[in-house]
């Protein structure tokens, strides 16, 4: 499952990538928000990089108007490894030695169609694995030390 999430910069790309990936067959969880008023990214991307730090969706997608906010709250959560993505290169890259597992897009900078060109490649793409999982092992290895975890419900 495919959690997504905006702000109002970026409802209207997420509306059409919600619309193409259900065309495609995929099971996607619209988290959110539904209109063009103002609102805060922070509370529509902790809802999506908290199903995936907690494995309720396999991915996630966020976007606000450039990105960037989206992918500084999405990092912190532990097993998250959000990528800012603006071409089809970094799309590829980010999964093959990031094994990112949201992706971040600007609503505001990023064409429809460039959109759907990113996100296809960025779900066809696999993890590389050998040397670039070690690098995934030691950003882990930061999560344990730092004591990054999420709490349970009743905490």
């Amino acid at each position: 499952m495919i959690a997504i999430g905006s702000d109002h910069g970026g409802v209207e790309l997420k509306d059409f990538l919600v619309q193409m990936l259900r065309s495609k067959g995929l099971a996607v969880e619209d988290l959110g928000t539904k209109g063009s008023e103002s609102v805060d990214y922070p509370d529509f991307g902790r809802l999506v990089s908290l199903k995936v730090s907690k494995g309720e969706a396999e991915r996630g997608i966020l976007i606000c108007t450039n990105g960037i906010g989206m992918s500084i709250l999405a990092n912190k959560f532990p097993g998250v490894r959000a990528a800012l993505v603006h071409d089809l290169k970094g799309a590829q890259m980010s999964r093959e030695h990031n094994n990112s597992n949201i992706l971040v897009l600007g609503g505001g900078i990023t064409e429809k169609s460039g959109a759907e060109r990113i996100l296809e490649i960025w779900l066809r793409t696999p993890f590389a694995g050998g040397r670039h999982q070690r690098r995934l092992d030691k950003i882990a290895q930061v999560e344990q030390e730092l004591g990054t975890r999420i709490k349970n419900d009743t905490e």
